[in-house]
């Protein structure tokens, strides 16, 4: 039985998935797949290298670093992202907080990550390589329309996952998962409204209409992606897990009191679930 966990973005607000993953490695619980999109699987890949609490010591360490996430990481022409992108996917994993790649490579699963094909406006789900330091596809997956330049993979322009499947639970039954436990990054009431900078998408990306469409649909997507996961939910064919409240905490969250309190909630989260997620996961 193909056991699978999907992993939604948000940034900074992905703090509650590290806590719950970090549960999970408590009770030695690690599935056959592993989803995420954006931040969701940049920090995941800290839950397949088994490092409990590597992402909470990242976001505490540098959330008010400039060269973390900041306007002057943006402006800068050889950046161009609000995340300093060789700070937090080359100094960060390669020097100051190591990633473990051999028990990364070690994991015996299979493990993707969500982006956005701006030639189709669709999603493209692509494996995360066990080998890649400067962490290309992970770039790709968080590149948030706006606030990070557009990545080219195999010839191809990606921007954020979550622009077209912020919750990627359909992937994991269509690769053959038949037990999926799905982390939210916002509550349960959360219903997502129409973009406030759809204007400047339009100009933006006019060079990619297909794009532009998706980007228009996009909350109606992500709600009804929701609303059926929900359904799934009530039939026992997955389980879900979502933060009580986000309410007042920032995709670019600095607070580190904040930032400690949501990682608290999905830590503690985990460990109330770990058991049925264990007997879901084996089957009984």
């Amino acid at each position: 039985m193909k056991t699978g966990i999907v992993l939604e973005g948000g940034a900074l607000r992905t703090i509650y998935s590290s806590g719950v993953c970090d549960a999970f490695l408590d009770a030695n619980l690690m599935p056959d797949y592993v989803i995420g999109v954006s931040a969701g699987i940049a920090y995941g890949v800290s839950y397949v290298s088994r490092q409990k609490w590597r992402n909470l010591q990242i976001a505490c360490s540098y959330a008010n670093d400039r060269r973390y996430m900041g306007m002057s990481n943006l402006l800068n022409r050889k950046n161009q992202s609000y995340f300093g992108l060789d700070f937090v996917y080359d100094r960060i994993p390669n020097e100051l907080i190591p990633f473990d790649y051999d028990t990364f490579a070690a994991y015996p699963g299979e493990m993707e990550a969500v982006v956005t094909n701006l030639n189709t406006g669709k999603a493209d789900y692509l494996p995360v390589p066990r080998k890649d330091d400067h962490f290309d596809i992970l770039r790709a997956t968080c590149a948030m329309p706006v606030l990070f330049p557009i990545f080219h993979i195999n010839g191809q322009p990606y921007l954020d996952g979550g622009c077209t499947d912020a919750i990627p639970w359909q992937r994991a039954f269509d690769v053959g998962c038949e037990r999926v436990v799905v982390v939210l990054t916002r509550e349960r009431s959360y219903v997502r409204r129409p973009e406030k900078i759809e204007r400047l998408i339009e100009r933006k990306y006019r060079a990619w209409p297909s794009f532009i469409d998706a980007m228009h649909r996009r909350a109606d997507d992500y709600n009804e992606s929701r609303q059926k996961l929900f359904d799934l939910e009530r039939e026992g064919r997955v389980i879900v897990l979502a933060p009580d409240c986000t309410q007042g905490f920032s995709r670019t969250e600095r607070d580190l009191e904040k930032i400690r309190a949501l990682w608290q909630d999905g830590y503690f989260d985990g460990h109330a679930a770990a058991s049925t997620v264990r007997g879901f996961w084996e089957g009984r």
